[in-house]
């Protein structure tokens, strides 16, 4: 089954406000001045309403500007820094309603980092203080070495400032815990992340990255322990203990892995996950279809159908003609990657500006497959975005990666993981049959 990658920004007016009276923290810092009727409200404080002060940095925050008088033009920005101290800042300018609000969610901006109503367009949509915002990609840190990082909202009318407030986004909840694993001592070198102990039984992920070689993303794996979700980031080539290159990597190894996250206290073993981006979704896919009792779902981002060649990062034309992957010894060619004996569901995410693959296409042939129960597969299709459209959303990303086009735009990118992350994320929520 596929369907578009569409989301509806706007909700529902009538909720929005239910939530903003009965959520909404008022915290008022402004400017005040002497001023007459036609300052347009450059006199007042204005008062920035969050839903919360703190979340996950996946998580959408409600944003809404009071205090305002009506017609106002007020600024309001962000501004954050990465872990090189490199500053990065979105910027929207509104008209305040007939109220005096301006609710992110809810109204469009006349000019500014992003276009249409969004209400976390000013924080995907920040940009370097230098570099091109396409070339440029906003890294607070590893999960470990920074567990959150701040953002500033600031409104201002006429040249004044009416009001700040900051956000932190956060990667880990409290009681996550963190364990390296090496080669040497656990047989795979990994990046895993438990969550709180007291917890019941989730569903184990296993997260597998692309061509870049190292460990996955370990901030996607702290949000998924953060939800309940044992999580290891793994490496299958390009770090201590594992192969320089993506050539003959054994799915064995990954089923060590796997095992190794299913006997943790807080995992439910019938239900582990397999995530997958790019080249990891051909590992992916291929450990839900030999290992059906082992990996019971998977998914695959912006895939591919088939197996490639090997990949040697430090010579091209080295890997060509050579398996990337093996199984019981033998090399593992396959067009298509069958998924006939997958226990669960293969949930794939495609781009259809993917300038490194046709991963679009990739996607809907997967959603059109069936498991071993005879029930589809499911497929997420964005035709705008590129192969940068991967896992948790509201995080400033390029489109172009070691000097090469990705494809998509920022704001594609954006709308395609702020959509498809929250239904990889109620897959892993299902009951295993």
């Amino acid at each position: 089954m596929s369907r578009p990658g569409r989301r509806d920004s706007r909700g529902s007016r009538e909720a929005l406000r239910a939530a903003s009276a009965g959520l909404a923290l008022l915290i008022t810092a402004g400017c005040t001045q002497d001023s007459g009727p036609d300052d347009r409200g450059r006199g007042r404080a204005a008062t920035v309403e969050l839903d919360r002060l703190a979340a996950l940095a996946d998580e959408p925050v409600h944003i809404r500007i009071s205090g305002l008088t009506a017609g106002t033009t007020a600024t309001v920005t962000t501004h954050a820094t990465d872990h090189r101290s490199m500053a990065w800042s979105g910027r929207a300018v509104f008209a305040a309603g007939a109220d005096g609000t301006v609710d992110l969610a809810r109204d469009t901006p006349r000019a500014g980092t992003y276009r249409g109503a969004d209400g976390m367009g000013l924080l995907w949509s920040m940009k370097p203080a230098e570099g091109d915002p396409d070339a440029t990609w906003f890294i607070p840190g590893t999960a470990r070495t920074a567990a959150s990082y701040r953002v500033r909202l600031t409104v201002m009318s006429g040249g004044r400032t009416l009001a700040e407030r900051d956000l932190t986004r956060t990667w880990t909840s409290a009681g996550v815990r963190h364990k390296d694993l090496t080669v040497s001592t656990d047989k795979v070198r990994g990046s895993l992340f438990l969550p709180p102990a007291h917890g019941p039984r989730q569903a184990p992920v296993l997260l597998l990255g692309g061509s870049e070689g190292g460990l996955a993303d370990e901030r996607a794996a702290a949000l998924l322990a953060s939800r309940g979700h044992p999580a290891l980031a793994l490496c299958y080539f390009g770090c201590r203990g594992r192969p320089e290159n993506l050539d003959g990597i054994p799915l064995e190894y990954f089923a060590t892995a796997a095992q190794l996250l299913r006997d943790q206290p807080q995992a439910d073993p019938r239900r582990l996950a397999v995530l997958g981006v790019s080249r990891g979704s051909e590992a992916a896919q291929m450990m839900a279809q030999y290992y059906p009792g082992l990996v019971h779902d998977a998914v695959a981002y912006l895939p591919s159908r088939d197996t490639w060649d090997a990949y040697h990062p430090g010579c091209l034309s080295c890997g060509q003609q050579r398996a990337a992957w093996s199984y019981h010894g033998k090399d593992l060619r396959l067009a298509p990657i069958p998924l006939d004996r997958v226990r669960g569901t293969v949930l794939a995410v495609g781009s259809g500006d993917d300038r490194l693959w046709p991963s679009l296409a990739a996607a809907r042939s997967i959603g059109q497959q069936r498991n071993a129960a005879g029930r589809k597969h499911q497929a997420l299709l964005y035709p705008k975005a590129g192969h940068a459209a991967a896992f948790y959303p509201y995080l400033p990303s390029a489109v172009q990666g070691g000097g090469r086009p990705l494809g998509g735009t920022r704001a594609a990118d954006a709308h395609a993981k702020a959509d498809s992350w929250p239904q990889v994320l109620r897959l892993l929520k299902r009951t295993a049959p």
